[in-house]
């Protein structure tokens, strides 16, 4: 294992701010301020008045305040955070899909601001901008010790606007700068074909407010084709919705079925089950058909919070085989509560249960068939960063001590001629007769 610290506080995707880093906006009724501790109140206010009559530089009070509280939620777990007021806009874009910017997935690996992957027919994936180009500055401004919510906003903006990065390459002697003019970037959380004549084929990058709807029309269109089996790709989807999560699980299982569970600190048990709305014979005769074909579900070190609900419910109603590697294992449930001044607060408040009442918080979920990608055609590495990598993780409540996992590193980009993760999964799908005898032994 490589001795090399990388540093990942959360992935911010440009044009899907935060998508992965919450499954769901539950409501938190009235907050009152508890007695015990708010003594050290007196403390914190003795603090502004000497930072703010005694500092070298004039300070507002609004920014030594906001960063006090930015502070407060950085030293809890790296899925809490503050969002001041144009941060908390964008991320109420995000559950959207759309918002203007230039289209790429950024982290910071070993401090340094790099890109994690160019969005596909974005103005930076159209720049010629490459996984793992670092970001040097941004507008002539160094990125060093920029935090990432710093520099989402100073990369987004209004179509037609621009934007200059400084990027260094692996092999390059020097920097490049890139003007990148913005664009509306719309991610299509859906897509779908068929594939190999008769097996359907869908993916699915994000769970936005419109996945579940735009889900139903892919399958409606594939059923048409006369498809008789199906691949669900959840490869590299970072998450979004709870809600979401638990209405695309409900496409594929019977009514009634505990997708997913959350138990919070007072250990109070919520369950999300599937619902049927359906009410037409089409529709309902859908319905069955698509929760009894033949079915596999793509994972890897890539599916994250709502698209291991999905899988894990998938996976625990014996539903579909799960193939690919161990997921990242984000298994908490964020909360996103308005404040007073139309900025906004997330935080972890819960975690979350597959059916079995499996908690996969750091340990993620273990696929029924382990596929890993191969390196071909030269195809440049990136070493994988799971939950348990991210510093000040919630500890898997289930485990006595953290379960470890070797070190492993996966192609950025890959063709599907070289996807040998979606090739086993067709050649399983044709020969299902023989291969469903051995499902009991696979689960």
């Amino acid at each position: 294992m490589k001795n090399k610290r990388l540093i990942l506080t959360w992935v911010v995707i440009l044009a899907i701010a935060l998508s992965g880093v919450f499954i769901g906006r539950l409501s938190i009724g009235s907050m009152r301020a508890e007695g015990e501790g708010y003594e050290y109140l007196k403390v914190f206010t003795e603090v502004l008045s000497l930072v703010k009559k005694n500092y070298v530089e004039e300070v507002t009070t609004k920014d030594l305040v906001y960063g006090a509280i930015k502070g407060m939620l950085n030293s809890l777990d790296p899925h809490s955070a503050f969002m001041p007021p144009e941060a908390y806009k964008d991320m109420q874009l995000d559950t959207k899909g759309e918002f203007g910017g230039i289209g790429i997935q950024i982290g910071l690996k070993d401090g340094i601001l790099t890109v994690i992957a160019p969005i596909e027919d974005t103005p930076a994936y159209n720049a010629g901008i490459k996984s793992g180009d670092k970001i040097i500055k941004i507008n002539g401004e160094s990125t060093r010790d920029m935090g990432l919510q710093d520099a989402v906003s100073k990369m987004r903006g209004l179509k037609g606007t621009s934007v200059a990065i400084t990027i260094m390459r692996e092999g390059w002697k020097d920097t490049k700068d890139f003007t990148i003019v913005r664009d509306v970037i719309k991610v299509k959380s859906v897509k779908s074909r068929v594939i190999e004549n008769n097996i359907g084929y869908v993916k699915l990058s994000q769970f936005q407010e419109r996945t579940a709807d735009d889900l139903e029309a892919a399958l409606s269109k594939l059923e048409k084709q006369n498809i008789t089996s199906l691949i669900l790709d959840l490869r590299n989807n970072p998450g979004g919705l709870l809600n979401s999560a638990v209405d695309v699980s409900s496409q594929f299982l019977p009514a009634g079925k505990v997708v997913v569970s959350i138990k919070g600190r007072s250990g109070e048990k919520a369950e999300y089950r599937t619902e049927d709305g359906r009410v037409s014979e089409q529709e309902a005769k859908k319905a069955k058909m698509f929760s009894a074909i033949p079915m596999i579900v793509l994972v890897n070190q890539g599916s994250a919070s709502a698209s291991e609900i999905v899988a894990g419910a998938l996976k625990d109603l014996n539903r579909a085989v799960i193939l690919g590697v161990q997921t990242f294992g984000k298994g908490s449930v964020q909360s996103v509560v308005p404040l007073s001044d139309g900025s906004g607060l997330r935080l972890t408040t819960a975690r979350y249960y597959t059916p079995k009442g499996i908690s996969i918080q750091s340990t993620g979920i273990t696929p029924d068939i382990i596929v890993k990608l191969e390196q071909k055609n030269g195809a440049k590495e990136h070493a994988v960063v799971r939950e348990k990598d991210l510093e000040r993780h919630l500890k898997n409540d289930q485990l006595e001590e953290k379960q470890k996992t070797p070190e492993e590193t996966a192609p950025i980009e890959v063709s599907e001629k070289d996807d040998i993760q979606l090739q086993r999964a067709i050649d399983l799908l044709k020969t299902w007769k023989v291969f469903k005898e051995q499902l009991p032994k696979a689960a």
